[in-house]
């Protein structure tokens, strides 16, 4: 009897060791992301004020890698607008620090975004019920397929996304006083990359043009896009894709470029 004991005494003692012994817990207390415990009507809680504020390094390392992609963000956003799925953010992240080392509340009208300058200021509308908010942007995401902002839980509730999860909105950028802060430009890009190829994709007389072309590329590209002025008698706008390293690059860029509808790009080397 004395020898089963010890043996079921040992066992139990090994169990323990096995829990201790897996990986800590992360910083997150849970795992699955939800929203407030009951629930609460944040109809009252008010746009965000869109104000000309300045543009730190925090939370705007340019490029940054997220899952093993890269991202550039966006050099001049006055003309930004896009459509795409929206999702939220709640209780998971409630209380932690955002991008740009603010304390994330998920009952603020905030928002993460993969490429707007932080901060900014969107209006975010829902495209099936016609609702829409003013958030600022503060924090970087979403980095799943297809998502192309992150609302904060109040956002997400005053939309009518907050029970669905996503939903299909327009996202527009504000700009205070009609006038962004200057860009921060890309400071981390590997040397090797200076005297890399880029693929011009279009050339426009109109600045406003080639901000479109931009705009629309780099919805769906990891490389950077960007306007290369060239300054003659008439201004000269080319949109540009790069620097890119190799001819295997260059070959993914151009496989990509159909999907935006461009069907025309040649190789070029500054």
């Amino acid at each position: 009897m004395n020898k089963v004991w010890w043996l079921a005494l040992a066992v139990v003692i090994l169990a323990g060791c096995s829990s201790n012994s897996s990986k800590p817990p992360s910083r997150y207390h849970i795992d699955q992301d939800v929203g407030p415990d009951r629930e609460v009507d944040l109809s009252h809680v008010p746009d965000a004020v869109p104000k000309v504020e300045p543009r730190t390094r925090a939370g705007n390392k340019n490029p940054y890698t997220v899952l093993g992609k890269t991202y550039y963000l966006i050099e001049d956003e006055s003309s930004y607008k896009e459509r795409g799925n929206a999702s939220w953010y709640g209780k998971k992240f409630h209380g932690h620090k955002t991008s740009n080392g603010e304390t994330y509340d998920m009952y603020a009208m905030t928002a993460a975004h993969k490429t707007l300058p932080i901060p900014s200021y969107v209006r975010v509308t829902h495209l099936k019920n016609g609702r829409s908010v003013v958030v600022r942007v503060n924090d970087r995401g979403p980095f799943h397929q297809g998502r192309i902002i992150d609302l904060s839980y109040a956002a997400a509730q005053r939309l009518g996304i907050s029970k669905t999860g996503t939903g299909p909105v327009e996202v527009e950028i504000i700009v205070p006083g009609d006038t962004p802060p200057p860009p921060l430009k890309p400071d981390d890009r590997p040397a090797s990359h200076a005297d890399g190829f880029y693929l011009q994709v279009g050339a426009f007389s109109s600045a406003a043009s080639a901000k479109r072309l931009r705009d629309k590329v780099a919805s769906s590209m990891n490389s950077r896009v960007f306007i290369s002025e060239f300054n003659a008698a008439k201004p000269l706008y080319r949109v540009r894709i790069g620097p890119l390293t190799d001819e295997q690059e260059v070959n993914r860029v151009r496989e990509q470029l159909p999907a935006v509808g461009v069907y025309n790009s040649h190789l070029v080397k500054d």
